[in-house]
């Protein structure tokens, strides 16, 4: 069980290297140095296995690993192209290979390529030495095979470029033996094969020559002189001939890293050992310094395990009397956490739609850390409580998505804190502020500062005046907040809405296109639409009531008494009438409203103003004293009806009240009841009784008015016949003695009245019903009459003594009119209006 568990974490170990491989190929391709800018390095197509299309849509692009970008990438051919010229020496220095990193970046989907650009190296330096001289003091007894260490030649090229070989100029005494370091750089020694004879040849000159392998080769030369002393028999003596040291980088001037020592078994001068490096680069003597006299190794310098990770030196020992011995110094440099992690932004989308959906790639960034172990391991954050999400891909790569719906109309801009850190010790930390502006989408409808709106217009308006404003505020910005404003269709009175009133589209400003009149419309109700101008617009209704305020443009109306130009309706009031005896009343309606439709009353001009008020609020006329036998006969009251607006309307009643003798009522006198009686209660029951009653009565008065007016016309059709066929008849002597002079001729035809008595009439007054045809009155004989208008329909007598239960009333026809007799005629009851329910009995006929 055991064994399967970890063959499955094999198997799942080796396809995450594989998914790895697939996410992150890496390319190598190479290209020499020196090579001018456009130089082609190689195509790239083939190794991506896409076509130049497909690379161009995925956006294809190079990052470079590096602080500059050597390369350039053509998104259409596909081609690596050289950016600028390169030296591999400056580069790379003595680093082999020299390798120039870079990242291909696809998107859509995501894909990384890593390409390894090798910078081959061209024979462009010679080898060189430090110096033009070498100096040796050997003594003349100095052993053969003894060896001097040459200082090694410098040169900047590398592989077969590099410095082959050594060369010795031809003498008797010293060959040349080549030797390779643990690094495998080719060193020289100056051997003695011959002893010295300092009497012989006190000073040997050499020519040491370094041969690189470049083709064509390059050489570099140095002298070598040697000066021979004389006899010197012990040579100092290190005790370790190689000194391994660390030095923590970047630690503080004048540090002593270490301390050579040698000693010399000679006395005096011979014994004194002074201390100095021996063939070293000029980059250690800028870091190091030599106490010649003590050994001591003293930092000078700044180190820097990312420039360099280990040093060797020479040191040589020499004696006073020349012996010299020679040691080698290893500093191997330790790192430290003194590099901050590198934040490099790759691509940034700004400004972000507010409506991307989740995993919106917003940015995509690489975090480094040059230092090494622990110290070049990092970590990414950021902030929290945003609608952002780093996600870890290959590379110390990181993508910001979006993690949840964006609101611009909330957060307009973000600023995003990235913070990288490393594991080492301490810990150090850097960060980078990503600026992602979010623009703004059609999500939001206008909105009206208020839900319902009430406005006042008053009526009578100019056309054109400005009722009010509506507003509608859209959370949106640019396009998709502008607001425009509509009238919706609807209708006022019958009417199109957009008939009476109007909207300015921008600014919403409401304005009558017509007058209105309150008595008309009172109030009617509008919708308005806002709609911005996004895409697609969204919108918002309101609804708008206008009142119409009403103003006081219109009079008082008379119902009662009508005042149509005719002669005015007249009133009988008893002369013994008493005070507050009730004669009529006036009646009046105002169109208007409120307080401009409250009335009152006035009595503006009477016969006797003491005789007459009237109630300023209910219009009644009532006698403001009892009515005497000297107030005169007729009364002319005029009543002026006022409204109360501002300014008032009035307009005014005229009546026309008879005093008359001998007029009895039954209401005259009322009759009081005692305090203590009790109103009884009326019988539900009775009260339908009378509603019947009511309704029958109502009926029988119709029908009897219908057949009145039949009969009426067949009579009448009767008499133009009868007329017609006794035009020619003579007249009888009867006739003559009815004929009266009426002052506008006679009438020589008698003409007879019937006269229709009401029965059960309280009253003594009486007035005729116009005739059909028309009549001319007669005064009666030994009888003064008071005169009437001709267009008095209603004869009404002047003195007591001329009230009688009959009349007797004379017509003259001309002389061309036939007689008729029996012309029927129905008396008027002044209190009770015409009874029309005068039967056979009640018809009289006068002559």
């Amino acid at each position: 069980m055991e064994i399967n568990h970890n063959s499955r974490q094999v198997v799942s170990f080796f396809l995450y290297l594989c998914a790895c491989v697939a996410m992150c190929e890496s390319f190598r391709y190479s290209v020499v140095e020196e090579k001018k800018s456009g130089f082609l390095v190689a195509n790239v197509l083939k190794d991506l296995k896409v076509d130049g299309k497909e690379l161009s849509a995925r956006g294809a692009r190079l990052v470079s690993k590096s602080s500059k970008q050597y390369f350039q990438l053509d998104p259409h051919s596909g081609d690596l192209i050289l950016k600028d010229k390169i030296d591999r020496e400056s580069l790379c220095g003595q680093n082999d290979p020299c390798l120039l990193l870079s990242e291909i970046l696809l998107e859509n989907p995501l894909q990384l390529h890593r390409i390894e650009v090798q910078i081959e190296d061209v024979n462009d330096n010679s080898p060189t030495f430090s110096t033009n001289q070498i100096l040796f003091q050997i003594s003349e007894h100095i052993p053969t095979n003894t060896r001097f260490p040459l200082e090694t030649a410098q040169d900047s090229d590398k592989g077969e470029n590099a410095i082959q070989s050594y060369i010795l100029s031809p003498n008797e005494h010293f060959r040349l033996d080549e030797k390779n370091t643990d690094t495998g750089t080719k060193y020289a020694e100056l051997v003695l094969e011959k002893p010295l004879d300092r009497e012989v040849n006190p000073q040997i000159s050499l020519i040491l020559s370094a041969i690189d392998g470049g083709i064509p080769k390059r050489t570099g030369t140095v002298q070598i002189i040697i000066d021979v002393l004389d006899a010197n028999d012990n040579v100092p003596q290190f005790d370790q001939s190689v000194y391994k040291v660390r030095l923590m980088e970047n630690s503080p001037l004048d540090t002593q890293i270490t301390k050579v020592e040698a000693t010399d078994r000679d006395f005096g001068s011979y014994a004194h050992i002074t201390y100095l490096f021996s063939q070293v680069p000029q980059n250690v003597l800028r870091l190091f310094k030599l106490n010649k006299d003590t050994g001591e190794l003293i930092l000078t310098g700044t180190i820097d395990y990312e420039e360099n990770t280990n040093y060797e030196m020479n040191i040589r020992a020499t004696d006073g009397g020349g012996l010299s011995a020679y040691c080698k110094v290893i500093v191997e440099i330790e790192d430290e956490n003194d590099n901050a992690p590198e934040i490099t932004i790759t691509s940034i989308t700004s400004p972000l739609p507010e409506d991307s959906p989740p995993d919106t790639l917003v940015a995509l960034f690489s975090v480094t850390d040059v230092d090494s172990g622990d110290s070049g391991r990092t970590a990414c954050t950021t902030e929290v409580n945003l609608p952002f999400v780093l996600k870890p891909t290959e590379n110390n790569y990181y993508q910001l998505v979006t993690q949840q719906q964006l609101d611009r109309e909330k957060v307009s801009e973000y600023n995003i804190t990235i913070t990288a850190t490393d594991r080492g010790s301490p810990i150090l930390t850097s960060t980078r502020i990503l600026h992602v502006h979010i623009s703004d989408v059609n999500d939001n409808p206008p909105v009206f500062e208020k839900p319902f709106y009430e406005m006042h217009l008053r009526e009578n308006n100019i056309p054109g005046l400005l009722i009010n404003s509506v507003h509608a505020v859209d959370l949106d910005t640019a396009q998709n907040a502008k607001v425009t404003y509509s009238l919706l269709p609807g209708k006022v009175n019958d009417g199109p809405t957009s008939s009476y009133i109007s909207i300015n589209s921008e600014t919403g400003n409401l304005y009558a296109i017509r007058s209105l009149d309150y008595e008309e419309v009172k109030d009617f109700h509008v919708t308005v639409r806002a709609v911005d101008s996004g895409s697609p617009p969204l919108s918002s209704e309101v609804t708008i009531r206008v009142q119409v305020v009403d103003e006081n443009d219109n009079a008082p109306f008379i119902l009662y008494p009508l005042q149509n130009g005719t002669s005015p309706s007249n009133d009988l009031v008893p002369r013994g009438a008493e005070t507050g005896y009730l004669v009529t009343k006036v009646v009046a309606v105002d169109r208007d409203s409120a307080q401009n439709s409250w009335l009152s009353y006035q009595l503006l001009k009477a016969t006797e103003p003491g005789l007459f008020t009237v109630g300023a609020q209910n219009g009644e006329v009532t006698t403001l004293r009892p009515v005497s036998n000297r107030d005169s006969f007729k009364q002319n009251l005029i009543v002026v009806v006022r409204d109360n607006g501002h300014p008032p309307q009035s307009t005014s009643a005229t009546l026309r009240i008879l005093l008359v003798d001998g007029f009895s009522d039954p209401y005259l006198k009322s009759v009081a009841l005692p305090k203590e009686e009790t109103v009884e209660e009326e019988d539900p029951k009775l009260t339908m009784y009378l509603i019947i009653c009511l309704a029958a009565i109502s009926s029988i008065f119709l029908i009897s008015v219908v057949v009145f007016v039949v009969i009426k016309l067949q009579k009448r059709e009767k008499f133009i016949r009868t007329y017609n066929s006794a035009a020619n008849f003579p007249v009888g002597p009867d006739s003559q003695e009815n004929c009266v002079d009426s002052g506008a001729g006679s009438l020589s035809q008698a003409y007879n009245y019937e006269v229709c008595l009401a029965g059960g009439s309280l009253n003594s007054e009486f007035r005729f019903l116009r005739p059909l045809f028309p009549v001319f009155s007669v005064e009666p004989p030994n009888t003064q009459l008071n005169p009437r208008s001709s267009n008095d329909s209603e004869g009404v007598p002047s003195h007591p003594e001329e009230n009688q239960d009959m009349f007797q009333a004379r017509a003259s026809l001309s002389e061309d009119s036939a007689p008729r007799s029996g012309a029927p005629g129905c008396i008027v009851n002044q209190a009770t209006g015409p009874n029309m329910n005068c039967g056979q009995n009640d018809w009289l006929t006068y002559q």
